[in-house]
């Protein structure tokens, strides 16, 4: 019989404490004062076989309400798409799965390449010039981006669209704090951005204007009138784009936006509880030696054979602390590696019509909502979201639904106070004509 995991044995302890020079367990906490120490019983199940364990954790995990089981037209930033079987496949490989810092590139050039071809796969997405080997998730990218344009224009105020997801807004209060920077929210009209409270905002001391696009409600920014207004006055124009999305949207870069960050979840990583993730950051040249975290760059050795390596490194470990620029010094490889195989495998035609199917079949579900009587709030060009008006709390609908294995949108009430009531609905390339056809029907049962 194989066995994962190998017990320690009585035999094995006393070999241990031996080699380290002590004779008991106990002994080894005894510089603790006894009356601080725990003496009594652990309030834990008592130890089980290893069958009786798998059992049991079977039987736990079976009350999680997975995709596999339930039909979901839950997003906000984590979706349900087609994962293509080659990418478990290649990430699982232990020269990838249990690689981490590809320190010496004399033997880290698989890791390396890997690396770089998320890095020139990403900027081909955005439009950008030059992005960087990845970020921990979207939110903590963005917050990146926030504080490179604080520094970059040495002002101290940030604005910040309040269709931007709530979450990654948190984020960047929190980074934000820590530097004594402003973090201001410009409200939004219609479910977009209001351009004109925006300009009212601008001012001198601004470092730069965060949105989203698609931004959290699932509508499109008018990118072209943001841009103008921001750049007017000499802000940094920072973007959060879902890189699927981008399959069939003109790239911020050719809005002429100065960071793109995002989560590269869409791609080949599963949903799991919310992460791990893996962040993207693209920034134009000009900003390419602030960018945080690190490059992977392409070179010739000596014999003019191609080689990767670590270039253009601002992380602590290399320079004085005052001079960094992120406090970053990681990234989640594995995660980019999935999102390239996931991209490489469905290819630019692939990735295209993926997300031209999101945009279909969004657009299937909203009118077959509308034909049943439901409220479509905020309409207009949208990508594979929008926000449904009920007549009753979510969280009662949704707990309705999912006894019907339907895992329903989100609760807008809990982030917007002003839309109580309203569901943010995700349909993506995987919900069949027959999952949105029963959803409508029975959110219809719900809702009356």
């Amino acid at each position: 019989m194989k066995h994962r995991y190998l017990p320690l044995t009585e035999s094995d302890k006393k070999a241990m404490l031996e080699a380290i020079g002590v004779s008991s367990v106990d002994e080894l906490f005894s510089d603790i004062p006894e009356k601080v120490r725990f003496s009594g019983e652990y309030n834990i199940k008592p130890a089980k076989a290893e069958s009786a364990l798998m059992k049991e954790l079977a039987r736990l995990a079976a009350k999680n309400a997975d995709l596999r089981a339930n039909s979901s037209f839950l997003g906000a930033g984590v979706y349900d798409h087609y994962m293509p079987v080659i990418v478990d496949h290649v990430i699982s490989r232990s020269e990838f799965y249990t690689a981490y810092t590809p320190y010496q590139p004399e033997i880290s050039q698989g890791e390396l390449q890997a690396i770089f071809e998320f890095q020139t796969m990403i900027c081909e997405l955005t439009g950008m010039e030059v992005a960087n080997s990845s970020m921990y998730d979207g939110a903590t990218a963005l917050a990146e981006a926030a504080m490179l344009s604080a520094g970059q224009t040495r002002r101290k105020k940030v604005l910040v669209s309040s269709t931007v997801h709530p979450e990654a807004k948190e984020v960047v209060k929190t980074y934000a704090n820590g530097q004594y920077i402003e973090v201001v929210e410009v409200p939004h009209r219609d479910g977009v951005t209001d351009l004109d409270a925006l300009k009212g905002m601008l001012s001198d001391d601004i470092a730069a204007v965060i949105v989203q696009y698609p931004n959290f409600f699932g509508r499109i920014e008018p990118m072209k009138e943001l841009e103008e207004a921001i750049h007017s006055n000499k802000a940094l124009f920072v973007v959060s784009s879902n890189p699927l999305a981008l399959g069939a949207l003109t790239p911020p870069g050719k809005f002429g936006a100065d960071i793109v960050t995002g989560d590269a979840q869409p791609f080949g990583i599963p949903s799991a509880f919310g992460g791990p993730h893996c962040g993207y950051f693209a920034v134009t040249n000009k900003l390419m030696r602030k960018v945080p975290g690190r490059l992977v760059g392409q070179t010739v050795d000596e014999e003019g054979r191609r080689g990767f390596v670590l270039t253009l490194q601002a992380r602590e470990q290399h320079i004085r602390r005052e001079k960094a620029t992120s406090n970053i010094c990681s990234n989640q490889a594995l995660n980019a590696l999935a999102a390239s195989v996931a991209m490489t495998a469905l290819g630019k035609k692939g990735v295209r019509e993926m997300a031209a199917a999101n945009i279909q079949k969004a657009y299937y579900a909203k009118s077959v909502l509308t034909e049943h009587g439901f409220e479509i709030v905020f309409e207009g060009p949208s990508f594979n979201e929008f926000v449904l008006k009920l007549n009753r709390p979510v969280k009662k609908v949704n707990q309705e639904l999912l006894d019907k294995g339907i895992i329903g949108g989100y609760d807008l009430g809990r982030d917007y106070p002003g839309l109580e009531n309203h569901m943010l609905v995700a349909v993506t390339e995987l919900r069949t004509k027959e999952e949105i056809d029963t959803f409508v029907k029975e959110l219809g049962d719900c809702h009356a």
